[in-house]
């Protein structure tokens, strides 16, 4: 593997695996982990703190996927460097390093990741989220969906094979990281967004 692509890997998954919900929660006095789901993403921040640390949980977990290409970009490396440190970040956050590969489900970070990849999957993938979000509004199903479409949007989008095969995996990790809800899903058991236990 490139020295570049190996470091600029390594340095995104570190930043990917900042735990950047359990902070802002963390700092409000509430131990995210013993809260909601016990997720450590932005659903369970809005559920156990509030809209303004679930905002900011959002934005922060977003840019650390996006932090993956655009360093990759800097390095200059070609869509599949971009690709693979960009997932770097994704497990980063989904098996955080800090939280003992512990983490979230990746939704926010691979949505920042894909924007920053292919703007155009990007708006294509939030836009899916928030139709169906708006009309169920299930977070998981929201995301199963919005990332289920990703391989075929991106490459629509870009017709780019090696792009396709990235957002292929990130599709998986989505769906891996969501199996439990899944589960709720189908036993109609699964809480709807600003929905407390």
């Amino acid at each position: 593997m490139d020295l570049k692509l190996a470091t600029g890997t390594l340095v995104s998954y570190l930043l990917g695996s900042i735990p950047f919900g359990l902070l802002f929660a963390k700092a409000k006095g509430v131990d995210l982990r013993k809260v909601g789901s016990g997720n450590i993403g932005a659903t369970n921040v809005l559920r156990g703190v509030g809209k303004k640390a679930a905002l900011l949980t959002l934005l922060g977990d977003a840019m650390k996927g996006a932090a993956g290409v655009l360093l990759a970009r800097y390095l200059g490396l070609d869509e599949l460097g971009q690709g693979i440190m960009g997932t770097a970040a994704i497990l980063g956050h989904d098996f955080s390093l800090f939280l003992l590969f512990r983490g979230g489900k990746g939704v926010a970070t691979s949505l920042g990741m894909i924007f920053a990849y292919s703007p155009l999957s990007g708006v294509i993938t939030g836009l899916l989220w928030l139709i169906t979000a708006a009309l169920t509004r299930y977070s998981s199903l929201s995301a199963l969906v919005a990332f289920g479409l990703l391989p075929l949007s991106i490459y629509l989008a870009e017709r780019n094979g090696t792009m396709a095969l990235i957002a292929f995996f990130i599709t998986l990790l989505i769906i891996i990281k969501h199996a439990g809800n899944i589960e709720r899903l189908l036993k109609g058991e699964e809480r709807r967004i600003g929905e407390k236990h």
